[in-house]
């Protein structure tokens, strides 16, 4: 008995080719809707900047909203202390 695969000749059943065409088709929607919510991200950060904010800043701000407290607290030391030993004052 042959192994599938893309040069044996054998053709998927037809329930796992009505399979893989739906996961294709789901995926492929799902890129379109995430590159149209892309697109509405994109307008927001360029009316933020119209309005005056720095958009880099609002990107870092919105990172670290998403970060565990503690993750972000361990963060913030480890920069302090990297600043520290360059003779930086951050905080």
């Amino acid at each position: 008995m042959s192994a599938v695969g893309h040069n044996s000749g054998d053709i998927l059943p037809s329930d796992a080719q009505n399979m893989l065409k739906s996961y294709v088709e789901r995926i492929e929607r799902l890129n379109e809707e995430k590159a149209e919510i892309a697109e509405q991200a994109k307008e927001v950060f360029s009316e933020a900047k119209g309005n005056g904010f720095d958009t880099k800043v609002l990107r870092k701000l919105i990172s670290i909203r998403k970060m565990d407290r503690a993750k972000w607290k361990e963060e913030q030391a480890v920069l302090d202390l990297y600043a520290h030993a360059m003779g930086l004052d951050l905080f």
